[in-house]
């Protein structure tokens, strides 16, 4: 893409992103989000062939908005306990941020994608952790093991779900009760680990 392309694309996006926070993925509109954008129609369709289509872009921005903190909040030498406590905290963070958009991501890209894409979505933090893993078990902080990949996915996916699980349900959950559930999903992921 081009530069004009490329800005044209982060307009809908960025828009898809807010009517869809705001009103929901089955209320937001085609319509809606291009006039939010300030495109044409027609520029929508450039880009996604339907509302579903845009589903993965923005899981994608949410997942990247994800890694560029958690790359942030990571500095050089620190332990792999401290990198899970980071990437915990940053999920739940970023979970309870954007519940609402996560809820219809998760659907819409199960209707929309194949479970593939998620995947693709998903390897540049996988790699990522894969990097820290192997850092790890290279100062003996942790064991070697030969599926360092699979740890990562498994790590990765168990963040997440939790989060989703704690966020995404219906019971609203005090300040202690995010304290001391972070605190069990990090002590039991230390744990896997060691």
């Amino acid at each position: 893409m081009n530069k004009n392309q490329e800005k044209k694309y982060q307009l809908i996006l960025d828009a898809a992103f807010d009517q869809m926070k705001e009103k929901g993925f089955d209320k937001a509109s085609i319509s809606q989000i291009v006039k939010h954008a300030g495109v044409a129609q027609g520029t929508f369709y450039l880009y996604f062939d339907s509302k579903g289509a845009i589903v993965p872009a923005i899981a994608e921005r949410i997942l990247e908005e994800q890694l560029i903190v958690v790359k942030e909040q990571v500095k050089s030498g620190d332990s792999i306990e401290r990198i899970i406590e980071v990437l915990i905290e940053q999920t739940f963070q970023l979970t309870d941020r954007h519940q609402e958009v996560i809820k219809f991501c998760y659907s819409g890209i199960a209707y929309y994608d194949s479970f593939q894409r998620w995947e693709d979505i998903y390897r540049p933090y996988y790699k990522w952790l894969e990097q820290k893993l192997e850092e790890a078990m290279g100062q003996n902080e942790i064991p070697r093991r030969d599926s360092v990949a699979h740890q990562a996915s498994f790590i990765i996916g168990l963040i997440e779900q939790s989060a989703e699980t704690f966020y995404l349900t219906d019971e609203p959950k005090g300040d202690m009760e995010t304290v001391a559930y972070k605190h069990d999903l990090y002590e039991f992921i230390k744990r896997a680990i060691s």
